[in-house]
């Protein structure tokens, strides 16, 4: 969520509190062509809103000038990926919006003020309308500045300049066919969020706290199920894909669901999405890197 905008950069790095992964693109391709994953030491990156991310930074930096280093090319342009913990985003409704973007911004940040638990002044604050409904709809991304700079202030210590920066379930949903109604859940440790979207616009969005340990298909069902009736009770719309990343087995959360619904549950980077990095990095690491590139 850089406050300011750059073409889109080939080479994507997403960093999360268990690993840190680099992955490269050409232009126009629908594949990963190159990709490297690194585990990082425990306790060093404990995302969050409200206090400093970096623990390690010597190891953080290392595992990134590693990474980026080996995909990289010549480019030193970079889409950044943050964790969902670090960012709050929110779906607001809106009658108008002024047409200059400083006015506009200037109204977004005071209907944010009374929902966020810190200061949105101090916030790196990105927004999008979707479509053109009545009333007008924005997805707001909301980052503290200081948060987001250390994020950045990483990649430059690695050598390399962070253009775009995202959250890691916005820019995983590049890779999603918005066109019809779909459920998407992305799991990192310490955050489970769930999206869905329809339409080509983001129509819910929650993050939750999985207090870090491994979530199962089982674990899910309750919040999956609580997600989709508020969707159909909203838009009176059924959902009948769900796509997942980070969950233990997909084929669990399957197997649940088919007890209350005929949901068709997929893995939300595909083996040919993967392309050549198949089978050397896991396919659940590649979920935003691969929306940040192949979209």
């Amino acid at each position: 969520m850089a406050e300011h905008n750059i073409s889109r950069p080939r080479l994507a790095c997403e960093i999360t509190s268990e690993r840190v992964v680099a992955a490269r693109a050409p232009e126009g391709a629908g594949a990963i062509e190159a990709a490297l994953a690194t585990p990082l030491p425990e306790g060093a990156l404990l995302p969050g809103l409200q206090q400093a991310n970096v623990v390690g930074r010597e190891a953080l930096v290392k595992a990134l000038r590693e990474v980026l280093s080996a995909v990289a090319s010549r480019n030193r342009d970079v889409c950044l990926i943050i964790p969902d913990a670090t960012t709050r985003v929110m779906l607001l409704d809106f009658d108008t919006l002024p047409q200059k973007p400083e006015e506009a911004d200037a109204v977004v940040r005071f209907r944010l003020k009374k929902s966020l638990p810190f200061d949105v002044e101090d916030s790196a604050v990105s927004f999008d309308t979707q479509g053109t409904t009545d009333p007008l709809r924005l997805v707001a991304a909301v980052t503290p500045r200081a948060v987001l700079q250390e994020y950045e202030s990483l990649v430059r210590d690695a050598g390399y300049n962070p253009g775009a920066v995202l959250p890691s379930m916005i820019a995983a949903l590049g890779v999603v066919d918005g066109s019809r109604p779909t459920m998407v859940i992305k799991v990192e440790r310490g955050t489970t969020t769930f999206a869905i979207v329809d339409q080509n616009q983001l129509l819910l969005y929650r993050a939750l706290d999985n207090g870090g340990s491994a979530v199962t298909g089982e674990s899910l069902v309750e919040d999956v199920n609580t997600s989709l009736v508020y969707f159909e009770d909203r838009y009176t719309v059924g959902v009948d894909r769900v796509l997942v990343t980070g969950v233990q087995s997909a084929q669990v959360l399957q197997d649940a669901l088919n007890a209350s619904s005929p949901i068709q549950v997929e893995e939300l980077v595909s083996s040919s999405m993967a392309g050549a990095t198949a089978g050397k990095v896991p396919r659940s690491a590649l979920a935003g890197v691969a929306g940040a590139l192949v979209s």
